[in-house]
């Protein structure tokens, strides 16, 4: 079994145990659709949860949004983002987890490893690049956080006022004014 079987088996025992009932998987047809609409590929892990664990409804606290269905999923928090709030939202960046507030983390969907962001509006950024933080350099690391309890949203983790800050998103400059 490679490091991925591992990690997707994991995840979805995990979501077992924390889930009362897990929503059905999406289809290979549900991911085509998805895909066409957001005008860009899942990585492969994200497309691998979708299909293998559920469809969101798991993961670190408020759960992962899910890819496509009735109400709020990535797909349809995406279009809005990107079509009215084009000035602080990549393209290719798909909102997975509302954190509240206004934060969102978010995959970046063109990065082989799809690091995951951290959208952050609420401090009163000079500008919308400061509001984006590199929350994991990759989903395999943010899932293996979420699993080992050692996220920074983690009561016992969370960082003290005194503690390390965010690491800023060093590309969200460019890749803002690229998008607008």
């Amino acid at each position: 079994m490679n490091n991925l079987s591992e990690l997707l088996l994991r995840v979805r025992d995990r979501a077992e145990q924390e889930t009362e009932v897990l929503t059905p998987c999406v289809s290979e047809q549900d991911i085509a659709d998805a895909e066409q609409v957001l005008g860009f590929s899942l990585p492969p892990l994200l497309r691998l949860l979708y299909l293998q664990v559920a469809n969101g409804g798991f993961g670190p606290d408020y759960t992962l949004l899910p890819l496509v269905g009735d109400g709020r999923t990535a797909v349809a928090e995406y279009g809005p983002l990107r079509t009215t709030h084009s000035e602080y939202w990549p393209r290719s960046v798909l909102p997975i987890l509302d954190w509240g507030c206004g934060m969102y983390a978010a995959v970046d969907c063109l990065a082989p490893d799809a690091p995951v962001l951290l959208f952050e509006p609420n401090a009163g950024p000079d500008e919308w690049a400061d509001a984006w933080f590199l929350d994991s350099p990759s989903l395999a690391r943010w899932l293996t956080s979420w699993l080992d309890g050692t996220g920074w949203w983690e009561e016992e983790v969370m960082m003290p006022e005194d503690g390390l800050q965010p690491t800023p998103w060093l590309d969200a400059a460019r890749r803002l004014a690229a998008s607008v």
